[in-house]
Order: structure tokens, then sequence, then C-alpha cells
């Protein structure tokens, strides 16, 4: 397959001048810096990481800068533009393009164009951000990893030896590497803050309906490109929570496109102050009493739960809901949401052969009893939750079960020395994409050999706003944008 298209540029050395989303689209609109130069500057610090960590799969250079030199002759005619004008953004490679390569990661659309833009990305344009390419993913989005048989295997810039989970693997490696300040990543089970978790960044998956999806992962012309429609969500992935929010303001609301989007409300993405905080009821589970978790990440999870009750007053009890493990039902959901037939006709018709979890998806016999059974369960768990919340604010949790593994596996053979199946590490995430709740992963610490871990907050239903303003109270005790990888910083000791 082409390698993605590339201009010579000097290499770059350390993080990129400014982080934040927020900052940069500022100084763009003031004319502080170009937006030609910004993105040349975006464009240099691919050059220089991705042949190591594989962030993206394919890049639109020529287009962003033409992209880029428009803003800026906006900005010089007092043109009015929008609030992220000029800002250099990455696309999961799950969701639609218009005229710009979309694989899914399959080599069943290794050379798919789409003609239109998921709704997402028509908004992200039309607030004046600048996309300069697609990011790796999961074949099809299967699977919490950044493997495909299309492109090099994703890498995490911690570590590259390790992967930066998934399946918004590359929109996760290029935040952290400091190629963009925002990537779209999405989450049908945890694809954003599974690797939102293990590269050290704030990742969140609003209330179900609030961000929109058309065609993207939900367009039924191609098979296998049809998504979870009850389960799928599209967000960002950002080194604050205030970008985030400025994301999200950007790319909610509703669409005649989308009959399961929900009415505007400005008030979901307004952050309150910490002090606000005060005397929320917290409930934290280390295990939600299934999982099987590393120590370190228990205790890691363990202390930053603790924080809120040190810093801010809240009311901390360690608790679960009353729900059995969800993984059966949750991947028969998967199944039922998924185009079987029609992965295996386009699979049968070009001689191919799926592997891993998809694989093993489009192998098995589903049941009717089976997806009667995990609807009912599906409810329940619902229900559970809804009694449960009645008691606490929030639910939070790890967010994985470990830290950053070798790149390549599904999953670690064992954690905690117990035996384990490909999908135990991530035992946490699939929950409120059952219930549809908003739930966000936070940077909580780091592993002693540096490897990021991270907490899930897990909030009420339609309380996106409380979720975001949990994580950025958290943010101001206990920092983390101003942590860079190794690959950025070779020879830097792990944070504390």
């Amino acid at each position: 397959m082409a390698e993605p298209s590339r201009i010579p540029r000097p290499a770059p050395t350390g993080p990129p001048p400014s982080p934040s989303l927020e900052a940069l689209a500022r100084q763009i609109a003031r004319r502080e810096v170009s937006a030609v130069d910004t993105v040349q500057a975006a464009l240099a610090r691919i050059d220089a990481a991705d042949g190591t960590l594989h962030a993206f799969c394919t890049r639109v250079d020529e287009q962003a800068l033409a992209d880029a030199e428009a803003v800026d002759g906006r900005l010089a005619s007092g043109d009015p533009v929008g609030p992220l004008a000029g800002v250099p953004v990455a696309i999961k490679d799950l969701l639609s393009t218009r005229n710009i390569r979309t694989t899914y990661g399959s080599p069943l659309y290794a050379d798919h164009v789409p003609d239109e833009d998921d709704v997402v990305v028509e908004r992200l344009k039309a607030a004046g951000a600048i996309v300069i390419g697609k990011t790796n993913t999961s074949e099809f989005g299967y699977g919490p990893v950044g493997h495909n048989p299309c492109f090099p295997a994703s890498r995490n810039p911690w570590d590259p030896a390790l992967t930066p989970g998934g399946s918004s693997a590359g929109s996760a490696a290029a935040v952290a590497a400091g190629m963009v300040p925002l990537a779209l990543g999405s989450d049908g089970g945890g694809s954003i803050r599974i690797p939102a978790a293990l590269c050290g960044l704030f990742g969140m998956k609003a209330s179900w309906g609030r961000v929109p999806l058309h065609p993207g992962c939900r367009d039924d012309r191609f098979p296998g490109a049809s998504g979870w429609e009850s389960l799928e969500h599209v967000g960002p992935l950002t080194r604050s929570v205030a970008d985030a929010a400025l994301a999200f303001a950007v790319l909610a609301g509703p669409t005649p496109r989308d009959r399961h989007s929900l009415p505007s409300d400005t008030s979901a993405w307004t952050i309150a102050p910490p002090e606000t905080l005060r005397n929320v009821r917290l409930a934290f589970s280390p295990d939600l009493g299934f999982a099987t978790v590393d120590s370190e990440v228990r205790d890691i999870a363990a202390k930053a739960a603790q924080r809120f009750a040190e810093v801010f007053g809240c009311a901390i009890e360690i608790a679960a809901p009353d729900i059995e493990n969800p993984q059966s039902s949750f991947e028969a959901l998967v199944a039922l949401d998924t185009d079987r037939a029609g992965l295996r006709r386009l699979a049968s018709e070009q001689g191919y052969r799926f592997d891993g979890a998809l694989g093993r998806l489009l192998e098995r016999d589903w049941s009717a009893d089976e997806f009667t059974a995990a609807i009912m369960a599906r409810k329940r768990i619902a229900n559970s939750l809804w009694r449960f919340m009645q008691c606490a604010d929030f639910l939070v949790t790890p967010t994985t079960s470990v830290a950053a593994f070798a790149v390549g596996l599904e999953g670690p053979a064992e954690i905690a020395g117990t035996a384990t199946a490909p999908s135990d590490w991530v035992p946490f995430s699939s929950l409120a994409n059952l219930t549809g709740q908003p739930a966000a992963s936070i940077p909580a610490g780091f592993t002693s050999d540096g490897r990021p871990v991270g907490i899930q907050v897990m909030g009420r239903h339609l309380d996106d706003a409380g979720v975001l303003t949990v994580a950025a109270g958290f943010e101001t005790v206990a920092p983390w944008a101003g942590h860079w990888p190794g690959v950025l910083e070779p020879g830097r000791p792990p944070p504390p």
C-alpha cells in the first residue's frame, strides 16, 4: 500500500510550543502565528516522529497547506472565521473524509475514497480546522489495539515497543506525540478512553446522541463500515479537559441525518469551578466486582480517587453497582449491530480471511436467543446503574486493568498472575456504551517504569458537564499536559 505523501521539512526538537488547542486557536485568530506556519510545524513533527510511531496512515500535506493559506487570507481580509480556524487536526480512519482515502483499517477498502464527509468532519471544517490526515485503527475498529493488515502497527509515544491501545490508536499517538492538538476517535466499547489511558491523554465519549454520526461508522453502503449503531460514539482526544470541551462544542448538536442525535445543549460543555465539587459523591470501584486488575494500576487508581476527598472534600465510598460482567452481552450486541452477512460476502468475494476479534465474531454462529439475552442483560445493567447512581454522582474505576503492553498483541496473557483472555484487560469501558452514559479517561499517574495509567469517570445520564468538571478539577491538582513522552525527549526519566 502506498505510503502517505511527505514534503521534506526540518525536524523539530522537543514538545510543540503550544500544545493547547484553545491557545493555538486564539493565537491564530489574533494573527500572532499564521495558519500556514502552524500546519508546517505539525507536518514537520509528523515527519520527525511518525516513521517510528505510525500514527498516520494517510496524509494530505498539499491540501492542508492550501486550506491553511485560505484561512490566513480570510484573517488578513478581516473576514469571520470559525473557533478552530487554522488548527491542524487528525481524523480516525473509520470516519469518512471526502476525497481522502478511508480504509477502515482493512485491505478490503485499501483504495476507498468517500464522496462525502462524516458530519463531525464537516463541522470541524466549518469551524476552520485543517485536516492533515487520517489516523490508524484496528480493522473496522474491532479490538482495543492499534494494528491492522493494511499499515504498520501504531506505537505508543511513551515507549514505541508498546501498544498505544485502540481502536483510536493513531489518534492517541498523534496527540500524545504533539503532532496535533486534537484528533477524532470513535468509541463503541472504549476506543477513545482506552488509548487515552495508555497514552496519558484526556479522552471522552459524551452521552449517546450528543455527537451525531453520519455516515462514518454507519455508512450502510459499504459492508463492515456500518458500525455499531446502538453503541458507537465519536469524540476528541486532547491534552486538556478544556480542549475537549471546546471540541465538543463544535462537534455536538442535532442533525436530521442521525435520528438518534440529541438537541443542542451548550451547557453540556460548560466546566464548573473546582469548588463546586465539594460534597460531590464519588463511588470508587477498583474492579467492579469481577475484573482482574494489575496491582500497580489498582493502587494508582485508588490514590487518584482519594485525592478528590483530600483536595475537594468529595465523599468517597468504595462501592460497585450490582451488575454482571457485561463482556458476553457486549460481544453479542456488537455482533447484532455488525453487518456480518455483508462482511462475510465481501470477504468471500475477495478471498479474504479476517483474524483476531473480528474473525472470531464472524466465525461464531450466533443464535436469536443469545441476542435476546444480551438485549435483556443490557436493560438490567442500565436499570442497575440508574439505581446505583441515585446514591453516587459519579462512578470512578481504572480505565483499563493494565498499562500498555507489547505492540502487536491483542492483550496480555495474564494479569496479576491470572491467565486472561484477549479482552480481559478492558473490563470497564463497555459499561458506558451499553447505557449511553458519559464517561472519560483522565490521566492518573505512571507506573514505576513510566507507563501512563488512567482513571475512568462515568456520570449520570446526560451529565456531560459533570464529567468534564470532575476531570478538570483533577487536572488542577494533578496536571498532566506538561508531561511529554520519551519519543520527544529521549533520555528523560519517567514522570513522578
